[in-house]
C-alpha cells in the first residue's frame, strides 16, 4: 500500500553556490558518507543536488516538510548492494516512518547538467 509520495527538483547551481559560499552548510545537510561519495564524482554538485532533492522528497512523503523535527542528517542517501541509491532513516525521520507503518522506501534519482530530481514512494503494509 502506498503511504506517501514525494518529489523534488533543484538547480545544481543553487547547491554549488550555497556550498561554495559556506562550506559548513554541507556538514549540516549531508552526512560524512554522503560528502565522501559526492567528493569522488567528476561533478560533485550534481550528486549533492540529487541527494538534497531526495531529502526534500522524503520530507514531503512524510508530510512534515522541514519542520525541525526531522533533521537533514536523519535522512541519508546510501547505495544498496547493487549500487542503486536507497534511503536510510534515523532519529525523527525513522520514528515518524515507523509510526506511519512504513516498511519500504522506493527512491529514484536523476540529474543532468543544470537540474537534479528525486522521487520517493513510501510503502506500508496493507491494512486488514
Amino acid at each position: 500500500m502506498i503511504a506517501g509520495i514525494g518529489c523534488d527538483i533543484i538547480s545544481v547551481e543553487r547547491i554549488r553556490s550555497a556550498i561554495q559560499k559556506n562550506g559548513r552548510i554541507a556538514e549540516k545537510l549531508f552526512t560524512e558518507a554522503e560528502r565522501a561519495y559526492c567528493s569522488l564524482k567528476a561533478n560533485p554538485w550534481q550528486s549533492y543536488a540529487a541527494r538534497f532533492a531526495a531529502k526534500e522528497a522524503v520530507m514531503k512523503a512524510l508530510k512534515t516538510g522541514w519542520d525541525g523535527k526531522v533533521n537533514w542528517l536523519d535522512i541519508e542517501i546510501t547505495l544498496d548492494e547493487k549500487g542503486a541509491p536507497s534511503i536510510t532513516l534515523r532519529g525523527g525521520a525513522q520514528a515518524l516512518a515507523e509510526a506511519k507503518g512504513i516498511v519500504n522506501i522506493q527512491l529514484s534519482l536523476s540529474h543532468e547538467k543544470d537540474y537534479a530530481i528525486a522521487q520517493v514512494v513510501f510503502e506500508a503494509k496493507a491494512k486488514d
